[in-house]
């Protein structure tokens, strides 16, 4: 479990932030109106840039080739 973990830290964090990034996008700015699909809900905001920041900060991993 911790190799898996260590392995996958970047996509962890990147997730984490992504995830504080969206709910603080969804409480400051949001959708007002109610019709927005991402920014409408709490839990679509978060989980959208949740997964947003996780496959950003997965850009930066670096592979291992054998």
């Amino acid at each position: 479990m911790k190799k898996w973990f260590n392995n996958h830290l970047l996509y962890i964090i990147g997730a984490c932030i992504g995830a504080i990034a969206g709910y603080t996008y969804y409480n400051k700015i949001g959708c007002s109106s109610g019709t927005c699909i991402i920014t409408s809900k709490p839990i679509n905001s978060t989980l959208y840039f949740a997964l947003m920041g996780a496959l950003l900060f997965g850009i930066f991993k670096k592979e291992k080739h054998a």
